[in-house]
């Protein structure tokens, strides 16, 4: 019988019976939600943000735990996001985690002292956090849900840590629900014959999305590459136009290991502060120890942003980093940002800075810098590196302003490109 068949149906079923209909996940499940047919190692869902993909997970590693008759429980299953805190979040305890899918006295208790989840039929779950990937090293697991892999900072190494441990059982498999990037490891899972790939939209689960997002959302991402990603589920390429690509990102990032120069905080200014505002772009970098390359540290940027909240976030980063200067575009604040830096901490050396050409012919010596090798970034700045591939010869990134483009330009133009003017030198010297 059919879902929209559900008010008939309950004339003809007892109590006990509705409830245990009430969690029959194939009866209100999607197609696109359940297993593919087909024979497969890994499952990738490739989904829009709110398109169900994290319940399709839940449910079916729920299955496995639970068993079924001719399908023992398969256990111990392994949980793994980037961190232990987003595995705890939205994998357990999220709306459509794993407490909160299936009949209530079906439910695992949630060991948290021990970071798993115990089943009363004995099955196992185990906490994984990626960005830890040795961490794989001992367990050993019968399946696995891989949650957001495409955002994961150490996405290679901590994928083929759980290979070697998914070793149990008479058929180790794998489910990945994930809004799609276009990484390295992503294409390398979706060339795998072994892969079953399933996309789902944003528009799919509508109903169970609050009313006013898509009149709010939609409206404004609609068409764009952040909405053919994140609501459309679209694994998005590099614009042909763009200065970096993901490749070159993907190759540039590594933790910081050597010492380190002069640290800046670099700031593009929000004109104001309401929700259709520019972002403040606020990026941290700093030169290496021998002043031939950089590192960019962090992204503190921030929406919306009024003139005293992003001060106040610059300076606190300038403290954090033990930086030596803020640098700071004044195109479109004058005097005034340099007041609004100076409320918070008139000790902090300031460079003003104003923009004299376009935005793309102040990013294209920058790009240059990492065609040379000579920029490296810390894991983990995925939106900045999102808009930078974005980027193109329009000066837009995803139709928007490209304010951490912009904020990361000035830094590293700082850095390595201008030459030392009075002014600059004398604020270097300040910083001792």
């Amino acid at each position: 019988m059919k879902r929209n068949s559900a008010g008939t149906l309950a004339d003809h079923l007892s109590e006990e019976e509705l409830v245990r209909l009430q969690h029959e996940w194939a009866f209100w499940a999607r197609k696109e939600q359940l297993p593919p047919p087909t024979d497969w190692t890994t499952w990738f869902i490739l989904g829009g943000r709110g398109s169900g993909k994290t319940r399709a997970g839940a449910e079916w590693v729920r299955a496995l735990a639970t068993g079924s008759p001719g399908h023992p429980p398969v256990s111990p299953i392994a949980l793994v996001n980037e961190t232990m805190s987003e595995v705890r979040a939205v994998m357990v305890e999220g709306v459509s985690g794993l407490l909160a899918v299936g009949a209530p006295d079906q439910r695992p208790v949630f060991d948290r002292s021990r970071n798993r989840l115990v089943w009363s039929n004995g099955a196992e779950a185990h906490l994984m956090a990626a960005q830890d990937p040795d961490r794989f090293r001992g367990p050993q697991f019968a399946a696995a849900w891989c949650d957001e892999l495409a955002k994961w900072s150490h996405a290679e190494q901590a994928w083929d840590m759980l290979q070697f441990a998914l070793r149990l059982g008479h058929r180790p498999r794998q489910i990945v629900t994930s809004t799609p990037r276009p990484t390295p490891l992503v294409r390398r899972l979706l060339a795998d014959q072994r892969t079953a790939v399933t996309r789902m939209r944003t528009a799919d689960n509508r109903h169970n999305l609050a009313p006013g997002f898509f009149s709010a959302v939609t409206a404004r991402y609609e068409g764009t590459f952040l909405g053919r990603q994140e609501l459309e589920g679209e694994l998005i390429e590099d614009r042909e136009d763009a200065l970096w690509t993901r490749a070159q990102l993907e190759a540039c990032r590594s933790e910081v290991t050597g010492a380190l120069g002069r640290t800046i905080v670099a700031v593009d200014p929000a004109v104001s502060a309401t929700k259709n505002s520019d972002a403040c772009g606020i990026i941290v970098a700093a030169a290496s120890a021998e002043g031939r390359g950089a590192h960019v540290l962090a992204d503190e940027t921030l929406k919306p942003a009024s003139p005293l909240r992003w001060a106040e976030i610059a300076i606190a980063a300038f403290h954090r980093f033990e930086a030596d200067a803020v640098v700071v575009e004044i195109n479109q604040g004058g005097d005034l940002v340099h007041e609004m830096l100076a409320q918070i901490d008139a000790d902090v050396p300031v460079i003003p800075v104003r923009a004299r050409h376009g935005k793309w012919v102040r990013a294209e010596p920058v790009a240059a810098l990492y065609q040379r090798h000579l920029v490296r970034h810390v894991p983990g700045l995925c939106a900045l590196e999102d808009e930078m591939c974005a980027f193109g010869a329009d000066g837009r990134s995803n139709g928007h302003s490209p304010d951490r483009v912009d904020a990361l330009v000035w830094g590293l133009t700082t850095l390595l490109l201008d030459l030392p003017t009075p002014r600059v030198r004398s604020l270097w010297e300040q910083a001792g």
